[in-house]
C-alpha cells in the first residue's frame, strides 16, 4: 500500500506533523516524516529521495512551505501535494519566487554563525495566528534554528511537470501571500483553497488528514 511522506518547512521539525501522522497511522496508513535541516536544498532533497527510494510503492509526497522546493526535486512519487508551498520552475528558488513575507522577516533573528532563528512571540503571530494558544505554544516550542541558504537553493529536477499534483492555497497565510500561492498553484494539476493560516497541520489537522486520505486514492489505483 502506498505510504505518505510529509515534508516540513524551514524552522520546523517532523514533530509538527505528529497529530496528522498519528491519525493517519491509526487508520492503517504508513507515514514517514523525514528530518530536514541537512544544511542545503540538495541535501534536504537527497534525504527525502532516500525515503522515497526505500518504499515499495510510489508514495503520496506532501511538502509544506519550503518543503515544496524539496519535493519538487524528488523523483518517484505517485502524487505531489503542495501545502501553501513553493513550486519552483527552472532556475527558480523559494527566495526568487517571493520568499518570506515582511512579517516573517521581522520575526527572524540572525545568529553569529550565519544561522537564523525565530522570535517566539512573533513566530506565533505569523505561523500559528489561527491556532489555539496551547497548540501555538507547543508548535513554537518545537521550532529550531535554520541553516543559511536553504531558501535560495534551486531544484535541478521539477517533478510537478510529470507527476499529478494538488496545491492547497491557505487563504489566511501570513508567510506566503495567497496571491503568490495562487500563481504557483497554476502549475499544479488541481487546486484547493482553505481559509486557514500557514500551519493547518497544527490548527486544523482534520483538514490535512482528510486531504491525504483522498489524495491517496488515485495512488492506490493500478
Amino acid at each position: 500500500m502506498p505510504a505518505v511522506v510529509l515534508v516540513h518547512g524551514l524552522y520546523h521539525r517532523p514533530e509538527h506533523f505528529d497529530v496528522v501522522a498519528e491519525r493517519l497511522r491509526a487508520g492503517g496508513v504508513e507515514v514517514v516524516v523525514p528530518e530536514l535541516h541537512r544544511g542545503s536544498l540538495p541535501a534536504d532533497t537527497a534525504a527525502v529521495q532516500a525515503v522515497v527510494d526505500s518504499l515499495t510503492e510510489p508514495p503520496l509526497l506532501l511538502g509544506h512551505s519550503y518543503g515544496g522546493s524539496v519535493i519538487t526535486g524528488v523523483r518517484g512519487a505517485g502524487h505531489l501535494g503542495y501545502l501553501t508551498a513553493f513550486v519552483p520552475d527552472t532556475g527558480e528558488s523559494a527566495a526568487t519566487l517571493g520568499g518570506a513575507s515582511p512579517r516573517l522577516q521581522d520575526a527572524i533573528v540572525p545568529e553569529p554563525d550565519g544561522s537564523t532563528r525565530l522570535r517566539p512571540d512573533r513566530a506565533a503571530d505569523v505561523l500559528y495566528h489561527d491556532c489555539s494558544e496551547p497548540l501555538a505554544a507547543r508548535a513554537v516550542a518545537l521550532l529550531r534554528p535554520q541553516a543559511p541558504g536553504c531558501g535560495r537553493g534551486v531544484p535541478t529536477h521539477h517533478s510537478w511537470k510529470g507527476t499529478p499534483s494538488t496545491y492547497v492555497v491557505c487563504g489566511r497565510d501570513r508567510v506566503i501571500a495567497p496571491a503568490l500561492q495562487r500563481r504557483m498553484a497554476a502549475r499544479c494539476t488541481e487546486v484547493r483553497e482553505w481559509r486557514t493560516g500557514h500551519s493547518p497541520f497544527v490548527g486544523r489537522p482534520d483538514l490535512l488528514v482528510d486531504l491525504v486520505r483522498e489524495l491517496r486514492e488515485p495512488v492506490l489505483q493500478p
